[in-house]
């Protein structure tokens, strides 16, 4: 099996055990987590932060260290490869890597591919990849759920609304209070208990908490073509309707008629919102959709993938 060295920065926290090194091992490759200094691959996240080469050593000093760094350079058979891997809503081109994964539609770059967050949060045992975790949910997605309609039973549910979050900035204030005064919403997470650290940390998870509401208010932070996240599959996957705010090229991932997406609405300040709820009638629509029309695979990422690994490791 061969060893390929990564090194990780400005990645989250439990990046180790996500998908990309998940893949990676199903593809016969043993990782071993080291420094940048001995890295074959340099992984760089959205909270990575660029300093200024040589920005603690004194000015006098710095030639001296610049002619050091070239001398461990020379050492190495090539420099690492670097790759940019982005959970959050920040561009694929932040900085200059080798690569990039990232959210965004209509890249050209052959060196850049569309990994949305959501991807990562699949049951993919059945390509025989086994080890990506979900725990703030509780369990992995399964792709057969999804691409199944939710069916009358979410509408027999008590009809309220859950939404979990660790803060109320905008949009989620908006929404917040405009849906409050539609239907009843019951808070939860980290901003409406304080005793809650993290959403890790809480004494639910998210699938078991919904299995209770018709209703899941689950808006994305901020919009661009393609950003996506596991709010919207986690919603539905758990049975309930998801009442979104995201960005109108949804259909790039997910069937637009499976979910009520309030953006389009914000004109109207939402004042149909009251009579799309509380309508049979759109109820049972909703009720009809799948949520995945296309079923995704993880094998263009393995051939994305494969290129990076082969490069770094000749």
């Amino acid at each position: 099996m061969p060893i390929i060295k990564i090194a990780l920065e400005g990645v989250p926290k439990d990046y180790a055990t996500s998908l990309l090194p998940t893949v990676i091992h199903h593809m016969g490759y043993q990782t071993e987590w080291v420094s940048t200094k001995q890295a074959d691959l340099i992984i760089k996240g959205p909270f990575f932060k660029r300093t200024k080469p040589f920005k603690m050593v004194p000015k006098p000093l710095r030639p001296i260290a610049s002619k050091v760094l070239e001398g461990i350079k020379k050492q190495r058979k090539q420099a690492p490869i670097t790759l940019f891997h982005t959970q959050e809503n920040t561009r694929h081109d932040i900085f200059d890597p080798d690569y990039s994964i990232s959210f965004d539609l209509g890249v050209s770059n052959p060196k850049h591919y569309r990994l949305p967050y959501w991807m990562e949060m699949i049951d993919w045992s059945h390509e025989g990849v086994i080890g990506n975790q979900n725990p703030r949910y509780g369990r992995l997605m399964n792709l057969k759920d999804l691409s199944s309609p939710l069916g009358k039973k979410f509408i027999s549910r008590p009809q309220r609304m859950a939404f979990i979050t660790s803060h109320l900035l905008e949009p989620r204030k908006m929404l917040f209070d405009r849906l409050g005064k539609v239907i009843p919403i019951h808070g939860f997470g980290p901003y409406f208990d304080k005793n809650i650290r993290s959403h890790l940390q809480s004494s639910f998870t998210k699938y078991e908490l919904l299995q209770d509401y018709a209703f899941n208010l689950c808006p994305e932070n901020s919009l661009y073509p393609g950003y996506i996240t596991e709010k919207i599959p986690e919603a539905f996957n758990a049975g309930c309707l998801p009442i979104t705010w995201v960005d109108t090229n949804i259909q790039c991932d997910f069937n637009p008629l499976a979910m009520l997406n309030l953006l389009p609405l914000t004109y109207e300040n939402f004042s149909s919102v009251e009579e799309i709820i509380h309508s049979k009638k759109h109820l049972n629509n909703f009720s009809e959709q799948a949520l995945l029309i296309r079923q995704p695979s993880l094998e263009p990422f393995k051939v994305f993938l494969e290129e990076i690994l082969l490069q770094a490791t000749s």
